[in-house]
């Protein structure tokens, strides 16, 4: 799809257009952006008339019009209406023209890019085919803020569909491979990489198959993670595998395929299922020792709107006779499976070689507005740390410091001596806003946690003055602090 000529007339055109994220939110304007986002089309539409071919590119591929044979010309440039449509960029209507995929603008901090996909439900009027190609939606965008970024050598993108993962591993990685099952998958991914200029090795097959016996600095994976029966009705979203068997297997799978110290990270769900704790389900998908693990539940659905959720993101009317018969189904599997919901979450792996690999599994439910990625980077960082220096001697003899952005809250209540403390809670303001409640003894600690002493003296002088025994303190503190170093609400001085 889309020759290499195409693809540079097509550039070409956009940078000339300025079809780019900035310039169509300066067009539009706050507020019809905004709307365009929640899916109401006409405050963009009124804003882009009469605005040129920028004008003309945002109705084409944003709004999903019929535009004249003139407008669109003089928007494309050089590159033809009739090899618009014979590259399948654009489709015939009437006298008009309008998209046949989607093409948008989509950027970070650094720059942006085009992303080449299929039309979504809406834009289609009508539910997406079997072999439907997502454009950057919330999952990937999701996946993309929670890895991380720091300087790798090579990148595994599995299951890349319209490539944005490895357009954001372009910012950080030296050499990228991108895989899918999906041979429209990569033809989208391929048009995606070469508008965008990028060199991106490409190979087909399912799951880690096709880089059998490789292996890579880092992994991203956005699978096809939907729980439910096994079968497949798209491949965006469907694996053939039942229940969460998909998430399991490249949990299971994926260290192989990593560097010693490589880093993996995913998009995953897992059942919660009666008398099972979901910690321990996601952690037995682990293969046998050298991993460490950090799996982060984001969400429990319950079935219901689980089903009804997934049908609508297909275009599926869940009152319609295809909804019933489908959600009947799904529901009726989660029944016959004990399945009380559907836990949603990522999951950042990392290959080592330590006999005692660390695994984590937390729930982080909580609204925050920072990225994971370098949350998810910095907890490695502080899980090697403990593990070079958390034996008890080690951590007695560190200076610690209690950051800036960490700070403490407490709930009182009146009682007959005036008010009575009865919560003290930890509250780390950045990243993902960790809490831990404490009691006066770890808030009193943690006061004298201004890298002067070390923390071995520190709890001497508690011992002292609360007439404690410093042996019952130091066992009562040290796993306290080790959870809060790796939460980054005490870090080495």
């Amino acid at each position: 799809m889309f020759s290499d000529k195409f693809c540079d007339q097509l550039r070409d055109a956009f940078r000339e257009a300025r079809y780019e994220p900035d310039a169509v939110v300066d067009l539009l304007g706050a507020q019809a952006h905004a709307a365009l986002g929640r899916g109401e089309p006409e405050p963009a539409r009124r804003a882009s008339a009469d605005a040129g071919p920028l004008g003309t590119l945002i109705r084409l591929f944003l709004l999903g019009d019929s535009e004249s044979a003139t407008e669109t010309q003089a928007a494309l440039g050089t590159l033809s209406v009739a090899e618009a449509v014979a590259e399948g960029l654009l489709r015939e209507d009437g006298g008009n023209l309008r998209a046949d995929l989607d093409v948008r603008p989509y950027g970070d901090d650094q720059g942006s890019w085009w992303v080449v996909s299929d039309q979504d439900s809406d834009l289609r009027g009508a539910p997406v085919g079997p072999d439907h190609v997502l454009g950057v939606g919330h999952a990937s965008l999701s996946l993309a803020r929670a890895t991380a970024r720091r300087p790798v050598g090579t990148l595994l993108d599995l299951g890349t569909g319209c490539g944005v993962q490895a357009l954001h591993a372009a910012r950080h990685a030296q050499r990228i491979t991108a895989t899918d099952l999906s041979e429209r998958a990569l033809s989208l991914a391929s048009a995606t990489f070469r508008l965008n200029e990028l060199d991106v090795e490409l190979a087909r097959g399912e799951w880690f198959q096709p880089v059998a016996g490789r292996r890579f600095d880092q992994v991203v994976c956005n699978p096809p993670f939907v729980v439910g029966p096994a079968r497949v009705d798209y491949t965006y979203r469907d694996s053939g595998l039942a229940g969460d068997d998909a998430s399991a297997l490249v949990v299971r799978q994926l260290p192989a395929f990593l560097n010693e110290g490589g880093v993996g990270q995913l998009l995953a769900s897992w059942v919660h299922r009666k008398g099972e704790d979901w910690t321990d389900r996601v952690a037995s998908w682990l293969p046998r020792g050298g991993v460490d693990a950090w799996f982060v539940q984001r969400d429990v659905a319950e079935p219901t709107l689980y089903v009804g959720t997934w049908l609508r993101d297909a275009g599926i009317d869940p009152r319609s006779a295809e909804g019933r018969a489908k959600a009947s189904a799904w529901l009726d599997w989660f029944e016959a499976n004990d399945v009380l919901g559907v836990g949603f979450g990522f999951v950042t792996l990392r290959r080592t070689s330590s006999a005692h690999p660390e695994i984590v599994c937390e729930d982080l439910r909580h609204a925050f507005d920072d990225p994971l990625g370098p949350e998810a980077a910095a907890w490695l960082d502080r899980v090697s740390w403990l593990r070079e220096h958390g034996s008890a001697e080690e951590l007695l003899a560190t200076r610690f410091l209690v950051p800036p952005t960490v700070m403490l809250e407490e709930v009182s209540q009146p009682g007959d001596e005036g008010w009575q403390s009865v919560v003290r809670r930890l509250h780390r303001t950045d990243g993902p806003g960790w809490q831990h409640e404490v009691d006066e003894l770890a808030a009193a600690l943690l006061a004298g946690c201004r890298g002067a002493l070390p923390l071995g003296d520190l709890l001497h002088l508690l011992a002292y003055g609360h007439g404690q025994s410093v042996d019952d303190l130091v066992t009562a503190a040290l796993p306290i602090v080790r959870d809060l170093v790796r939460h980054g609400m005490v870090v080495p001085a």
